[in-house]
């Protein structure tokens, strides 16, 4: 054997034990009549000692050879360490060597394996084998397993089922770009890598397995941002015979398990909001509620002052700061700076000071007074104290700025704890979301998403009123699950396609087999998917999620590491009967 304990586990009491350990050279420190080498593995480090009274020429001069990351074997005595180091579990001991082998030499590695690198994210992406040895990254993915295994325990104690859905599927038309694959057998036609498991897991529920789970991966090939890749894992899960809040009470207890089990927090039951609250109070659907600064709305009390950029506005919103009061004239100038820039699109900004005495002092005096503020103050929840900001505008672009501002200031305030987790279920979504440039809705959801009970007939009419039976769970500020109530008879499904703008044909052709299978007693059921990238990184204390995931993707989509993606030989695509023209 190559080791009979680990470079973590060896203590006190193991003094006196002849031992051998494998491991990873970290550091080696030559002081001519002693060396000592740190040696690593998975669990930790241990102290190894060389030393010229009780080590022999032979092994002295095989320890000179050593260099950072030579993967070796060391048999030797566990003593009692002389400079004991109270930053690691091993050091009281050390292990005096009596044996050495070089089992693979290494080249020196282009960025230093410490918890506090000198590597760059681009250099470590390509040598990620590398960089997973560090401590952050090794801890990250060991944090997933943790959370892993807690959802399938969890799940499995109440009856749910791991199935495997297939990876190569059917293309359609809703949702994101599908990765495609063409197919060597059938020519001329594709599979597509499956968004997520929807069709599949509903089936499951036709076929009788009313509790199923699957932890699985998912590909949508769309534009990347640090909390998004090309392949991401779903926690995906569907029940039979039931109704939203039979599903909101098992994975608020899902939910509430990690916390308690990972983190050591105890949640009480999560607080629910509308989506159309949501969007009033906080701006977006997944609102941050660690902290405050709910909106605002000041049409009421702020238009027919004869300020005309308030006056021809649709929404005039704010928020109140704490303490923002005592900014200074350059400090605000460059908050206004900040909501102008590209990125958040705000035409600029009004603000209004609440002083500790009581009084107001803002950019508008000319057109609004001190009752007027007052009203602004008692709108926005300040306090003297706080600054009042100000925005107006569109109603959708004027709340998504002000909700960028919110989550801006929360940050330089310190008040997004990455210790802290406030969940909260954000429901009663609308069905359909209207497209601008086309003027044609599609599902804001999915297309077997079902209508809040009675409102069916509303898609005939005012079909943007119609809400879903849908839900999403939100922690810290992101959506981190959603799922729905399904549609589950073809008549309800047909009538969906039909406003989704599907011709009967195109339906058929589409999900035909799912509409089919609907006729064979398919009974009420419904689902939820969480993000288990983004609810692991959140569950670290962090919001991207690279470092959860073993080998990731790059902006681009790449994986630096071993080029892909990357051009195929002409044999392989004559195979494929695909030809490539792609002009330089």
């Amino acid at each position: 054997m190559y080791r009979s304990h680990s470079c973590g586990e060896l203590r006190a009491s193991h003094i006196h034990k002849t031992v051998k350990l494998s491991g990873w050279v970290q550091t080696i420190r030559d002081k001519g009549f002693v060396i000592w080498v740190d040696l690593r593995d998975r669990y930790g480090i241990t102290q190894l000692v060389f030393d010229e009274e009780r080590t022999s020429k032979e092994l002295i001069d095989k320890t000179k050879k050593l260099g950072r990351e030579f993967v070796i074997e060391v048999t030797g005595e566990v003593i009692e360490r002389a400079s004991k180091n109270p930053n690691i579990p091993t050091g009281e001991i050390e292990i005096l060597v009596q044996e050495l082998t070089i089992l693979n030499e290494s080249l020196t590695p282009p960025f230093t394996i410490e918890d506090d690198t000198d590597g760059g994210e681009d250099i470590r992406m390509k040598y990620r084998y590398l960089d997973i040895r560090r401590n952050p990254v090794k801890e990250s993915l060991i944090f997933r397993h943790k959370v892993a295994m807690e959802v399938r325990k969890f799940l499995s104690d109440e009856d749910f089922i791991e199935v495997e859905t297939p990876y190569l599927i059917k293309s359609t038309p809703e949702g994101a770009r599908d990765f495609v694959v063409p197919s060597r057998m059938n020519e001329g036609q594709f599979y597509a890598l499956p968004q997520s498991p929807q069709t599949f897991k509903q089936l499951l529920m036709v076929g009788g397995m009313d509790k199923y789970f699957q932890i699985v991966k998912c590909f949508r090939d769309e534009d990347l941002r640090a909390d998004r890749q090309p392949e991401f894992t779903q926690i995906d899960c569907e029940m039979a015979f039931v109704e939203q809040e039979d599903i909101l009470n098992i994975f608020e207890g899902l939910t509430r398990h990690l916390l308690k089990e990972i983190k050591g927090v105890t949640i009480g039951d999560f607080p629910r909001i509308t989506f159309d609250d949501a969007m009033r109070k906080y701006g977006n659907d997944k609102p941050d509620i660690r902290f405050g600064m709910e909106f605002g709305e000041l049409n009421a009390i702020a238009q027919h002052k004869e300020f005309g950029i308030f006056n021809d506005a649709e929404l005039v919103v704010g928020i109140a700061i704490p303490g923002g009061a005592s900014y200074t004239r350059k400090e605000i100038d460059k908050l206004i700076d900040w909501v102008r820039r590209p990125q958040v699109g705000a035409k600029g900004m009004v603000y209004a000071k609440y002083n500790e005495d009581g009084s107001f002092k803002s950019s508008v005096d000319k057109f609004y007074d001190q009752e007027d503020l007052a009203k602004w103050a008692a709108a926005t929840n300040a306090k003297p104290g706080d600054l009042i900001c100000v925005l107006s505008g569109d109603t959708t672009k004027t709340r998504a700025q002000l909700s960028a501002l919110r989550m801006e200031i929360a940050e330089r305030l310190g008040l997004r704890k990455s210790d802290e987790f406030a969940p909260l279920w954000v429901i009663d979504f609308p069905l359909l979301e209207l497209d601008e440039e086309t003027g044609h809705y599609h599902a804001m959801h999915h297309p077997f998403t079902s209508p809040k009970p009675g409102q069916l007939e509303l898609l005939d009419t005012t079909p943007g009123d119609v809400k879903a039976n849908a839900y999403d769970l939100v922690l810290n500020g992101n959506e981190i699950g959603g799922g729905s109530i399904r549609i589950h008879d073809k008549e309800t499904q047909a009538i969906m396609f039909k406003h989704l703008g599907f011709t009967p044909e195109e339906a058929k052709a589409q999900f035909g087999f799912l509409m089919d299978a609907f006729q064979y007693g398919a009974p009420p059921h419904g689902g939820l998917a969480f993000g288990l990238d983004r609810l692991v990184a959140i569950l670290g204390g962090q919001e991207t999620i690279r470092d959860f995931i073993a080998f990731p993707k790059n902006n681009s989509g790449r994986d630096v590491m071993i080029d892909a993606p990357a051009f195929i030989d002409d044999e392989q695509l004559n195979e494929l009967s695909l030809k490539l023209d792609i002009k330089s």
